[in-house]
């Protein structure tokens, strides 16, 4: 199973769904890019290329890959948190904004790009998902 066919058809099919933010200047060499949004700065493997995120304001569609054993659908709303973990991963809860196949749409402080190589718990638009990804997170430039 894949989750996605190019970088481009990727950041196409989830545009909608894009993180706004500051990139912030990237070292030589580096394939992190350091993305802050929705008050938490993450550190995102760069899908889009060297030398194609300059620094400022951009969007990014912020994807990460389902920790199957931290992934539950919740019997109510609450607030929604985003907590990073370690250089690359993240943990939290949210509503969810859209379920396409494996992958689904959660926004929790940002909007987050959540593919899964398991089966996901039943979930709708309008349900509430707790999850942890593993990392790294990607981000695809809009």
């Amino acid at each position: 199973m894949t989750l996605e066919t190019s970088e481009r058809e990727f950041a196409g099919r989830f545009e909608e769904f894009a993180a706004s933010g500051v990139l912030y200047p990237q070292r030589e060499g580096s394939p992190l890019l350091e993305f802050a949004s929705g008050g938490r700065v993450l550190y995102l493997f760069d899908r889009s290329g060297p030398y194609a995120a300059l620094p400022g304001e951009a969007r990014v569609v912020v994807h990460g890959v389902l920790d199957a054993a931290f992934t539950r659908r919740l019997p109510e709303p609450a607030a929604q948190t985003l907590m990073v973990l370690g250089v690359s991963g993240v943990e939290g809860q949210g509503p969810v904004l859209a379920v396409r196949g494996n992958v689904v749409v959660v926004q929790a402080r940002v909007p987050l790009v959540l593919g899964s190589f398991e089966e996901l718990p039943r979930v709708q638009v309008g349900d509430w998902l707790a999850f942890r990804t593993l990392p790294p997170l990607h981000g695809f430039l809009i």
